[in-house]
């Protein structure tokens, strides 16, 4: 059952819960038998979006096995102070708006409690009777409880939808506090942007913690047989993983992360075009420097054949100034390139270092989190979030979306419908 099924079910049970009628009540959950009674009531006093009011719950006993039962309903989450909605809510704002744990509580206590910020955006408003005191820790725990549904939904969870042949990989340090950094590592498809589920590792030089990604990306639904190519940045780990035990995939190398590694190369060459000149006549020299290794750069990355890369190749090696970069990129030519071959078509060329945009905002870098575990249960949550959620419309300025207004679910060719990403968490 895939995480869309388990969505669907869990939604079903909410609906079903509310439509239950008097005589549905009657039968007993233990023992299914309707020779009940009630047997008194409760109240209960959770906090609604809308504020506290009281919840009468009706008790029954069945005189059947002698055992009694509570009424249930979809909008209250048994031992918990507040109603279901607030969670979602919570969990939802942490997710989508991209803020920390104590500010989500600032706002949901401000709003359920119309105090705090609410005195803010109604000056006019008279005190409220009762106060709320939703704490982060409070909300931390919800959202840790969501985490561990997440990690129980990792097998089958994309079964039947990501049936991809090109992957990319990325990885992202998080500072968890008084404990150092964890790497977070990330595969996605290539083509619908599915991302599979995330794991937490103390580093990513040794082969060990990529085997465990591709391994939980396998029991999430990739076919590892079926696998053609990975683009990633130069890590070692994922290397040497590749060529233990995927022999047959290859490489794809971010042209992003060798832009930017010679950068520096770059600078000395242009440092040493300038020699001694100062001042604007240096400046006009080493952007010129610049520019015209920039160009040739440009066409060996960029080449639309084997043939009119090595041409270009072959002219950078030929510049006085250009000769280390040229060595440099004959050294990765073959897997800068992959992409132009027929077998390898719709492999990116870049790794999915944008993923990391919106996922540092909720994070905060790792830091609420203080543990492996629970940094893990947080990222998993996040990539369920992320293959639900549709890509705005609108273009920004620096940022296009291959499929506005689609979530990687949809592109993927299984749109969630009506279920969300916190019908899927169970919460």
């Amino acid at each position: 059952m895939n995480i869309i099924a388990r969505g669907l079910v869990f939604l079903q049970y909410l609906w079903s819960l509310s439509q239950r009628t008097v005589w549905d009540w009657r039968h007993c959950p233990r023992c299914g038998r309707t020779d009940t009674c009630k047997w008194g009531h409760y109240t209960r006093r959770p906090w609604f979006l809308t504020g506290r009011r009281a919840v009468q719950v009706q008790r029954h006993r069945c005189n059947a096995c002698r055992k009694t039962y509570s009424e249930q309903s979809a909008l209250l989450i048994r031992g918990s102070w507040y109603a279901r909605e607030v969670h979602r809510s919570a969990l939802d704002h942490w997710q989508h708006v991209g803020t920390s744990l104590r500010r989500t509580a600032e706002v949901l206590r401000s709003w359920l409690g119309q105090q705090e910020r609410w005195r803010l955006w109604r000056p006019l408003d008279p005190e409220s009777g009762e106060r709320c005191y939703l704490a982060a820790s409070t909300v931390h725990r919800w959202l840790d409880g969501a985490g561990k549904t997440a990690q129980a939904s990792v097998d089958g969870q994309l079964v039947g939808i990501a049936q991809t042949q090109a992957v990319g990989t990325d990885g992202l340090w998080a500072k968890l506090k008084g404990q150092g950094q964890r790497g977070v590592l990330l595969v996605v498809d290539s083509v619908s942007g599915l991302v599979y589920p995330p794991v937490v590792a103390k580093g990513e030089a040794s082969a060990g913690p990529w085997q465990r990604l591709f391994e939980r990306a396998k029991r999430a639904g990739l076919d590892l047989d079926a696998l053609r190519g990975v683009t990633s940045d130069g890590a070692q780990g994922l290397l040497a993983y590749l060529r233990r035990s995927l022999a047959w995939v290859q490489h794809q190398r971010c042209v992003w992360h060798l832009w930017r590694n010679m950068g520096g190369e770059l600078a000395k060459a242009a440092s040493k075009a300038a020699g001694d000149l100062t001042g604007a006549a240096a400046e006009h020299i080493r952007k010129q420097t610049r520019d015209e290794l920039g160009g040739l750069i440009h066409k060996i990355m960029d080449a639309h054949s084997y043939d009119e890369a090595e041409a270009a190749l072959a002219t950078l090696l030929g510049h006085p100034l250009g000769a280390t970069i040229g060595q440099l990129l004959n050294a990765q030519l073959d897997r800068v390139l992959v992409h132009l071959l027929d077998y390898y078509r719709g492999l990116q060329r870049v790794t999915p270092e944008w993923y990391w945009r919106d996922f540092r905002l909720r994070l905060s870098h790792g830091r609420n989190h203080r543990s492996d575990q629970r940094l893990e249960r947080a990222a998993l949550v996040w990539a369920i979030y992320h293959n639900f959620e549709p890509a705005q419309w609108r273009s920004e300025r620096q940022r296009h979306y291959r499929h506005p207004g689609q979530s990687a679910l949809e592109v993927a060719g299984a749109p969630p419908g009506k279920v969300s990403y916190l019908d899927a968490l169970g919460v």
